[in-house]
C-alpha cells in the first residue's frame, strides 16, 4: 500500500510519466467483463457475506435529514473492514433516490499514464452480479478531448473503482456505470474532465458523480486529523482550486484529490447545492494503532435542483 500511494502523489505531481496522454482513438469493440480483483480479500467472496458485511456497515449509518436531490458523493476506497463504516454514511443516502447510472471516478495506483481512461468495458463483476457499463456514456465522454481516452491497463488492478461497486449493488436498483481513472491530477486534467462530466450531466438520465480518495496516509492521528481537516473544509467550502493547490503544497494529502477537485468543479453550477460532510474517521479508529493512520471521508454534494 505503501508503493501504491507514492506511487498516486507522484502522479498527482507529474513526476511519473507513462504514455504522453490516455489513448484517445475510440475502441473498436467492448473489451469484455472486468471480473472483480478484490473478492476474498478486500470484501468477501460469498455473495450472502459480502451482503451481509454492507447491511452491517448501512444499518450503523446516521444520515441527515434533507431536501433535494444527491448529485455526487466523496467515497474512501480502503477494504470494507476499515473504510466500509465510512463509506456507507453516503451510500445510505442513496436509497430512493433514483439513480440511473453513476459516473465512478479515481486515482491510478497501479498504471502510470497521463490523462483520464474511461472504461471500454461491457460490465464490471463482483460476487454480487455485473453491471453494465453505460459505453454510450463512456465514448462521449472520450470525445470531449484528446487527453481522454481508454488505457486497459490502468483498469486492470485497479481497486479505487471496483471497491464502490457493491455497496451501490446494495443501495440501488438497476443502475449502470461509467468506470473512469485519473493518471495525472494536475488541475488542466481536472478542468478537462470537469468539462466531460458536465456534459454527461445534461443527458437527462438520473447521473450520480463518486469521487473514489482516501485521505493522508501512515501519519499520527494527530497529524492526519490536522492534515484532513484541511481537505475536508476545502470540500465544506466547495473550492476546488483552493483544494489542489493545498494538495501540491502539502498542507493536505489525498490518492484521490484530482478525482475530488473534478467532481467539485462539475456540479459547481447546480441551483442550491451544498457539500455535507458526513462521516470522518481513521483506520485508528478501527485498528486502535494510532501511529500510522490513513484517513477516510464521506461526504455528499446537494442540489435543490
Amino acid at each position: 500500500m505503501v508503493r501504491w500511494f507514492a506511487m498516486a502523489v507522484l502522479l498527482a505531481l507529474g513526476l511519473i510519466v507513462g504514455t504522453p496522454w490516455a489513448v484517445s482513438a475510440e475502441p473498436a469493440g467492448g473489451e469484455g467483463i472486468r471480473s472483480s480483483i478484490l473478492q476474498g480479500t478486500w470484501y468477501p467472496a460469498d455473495a450472502a457475506s459480502l451482503r451481509r458485511v454492507i447491511q452491517g456497515c448501512l444499518s450503523t449509518a446516521k444520515v441527515p435529514s434533507w431536501e433535494g436531490g444527491v448529485q455526487a458523493l466523496v467515497v474512501p476506497h480502503a477494504g470494507y473492514r476499515y473504510s466500509g463504516p465510512v463509506a456507507a454514511y453516503a451510500y445510505r443516502m442513496l436509497r430512493g433516490q433514483g439513480v440511473e447510472r453513476v459516473v465512478l471516478i479515481g486515482p491510478s495506483h497501479q498504471w502510470a499514464f497521463r490523462g483520464v481512461s474511461v472504461s471500454d468495458h461491457d460490465a464490471y463483476e463482483t460476487p454480487l452480479g455485473r453491471v453494465p457499463v453505460d459505453r454510450e456514456a463512456a465514448r462521449r465522454l472520450r470525445e470531449t478531448h484528446e487527453a481522454i481516452g481508454f488505457v486497459p491497463q490502468a483498469h486492470a488492478r485497479e481497486h479505487s473503482l471496483e471497491i464502490q461497486i457493491p455497496f451501490l449493488q446494495c443501495v440501488l436498483d438497476e443502475f449502470t456505470i461509467v468506470p473512469v481513472i485519473m493518471g495525472r491530477q494536475d488541475r488542466r486534467t481536472c478542468m478537462l474532465l470537469a468539462s466531460g462530466l458536465e456534459r454527461i450531466l445534461q443527458d437527462g438520465v438520473q447521473t450520480l458523480l463518486v469521487a473514489s480518495t482516501d485521505l493522508s496516509h501512515y501519519h499520527s492521528t494527530r497529524s492526519a486529523r490536522t492534515l484532513d481537516e484541511t481537505f475536508i473544509g476545502f470540500v465544506r467550502d466547495q473550492d476546488p482550486d483552493g483544494l489542489l493547490q493545498s494538495l501540491s503544497a502539502g498542507r493536505c494529502e489525498a490518492c484521490g484529490g484530482g478525482p475530488t477537485a473534478a467532481v467539485m468543479h462539475a456540479v459547481s453550477a447546480r441551483k442550491n447545492g451544498e457539500w455535507r460532510i458526513l462521516r470522518y474517521a481513521t483506520s485508528g479508529d478501527v485498528t486502535g494503532e494510532l501511529d500510522r493512520v490513513v484517513g477516510y471521508l464521506a461526504a455528499a454534494f446537494v442540489s435543490g435542483e
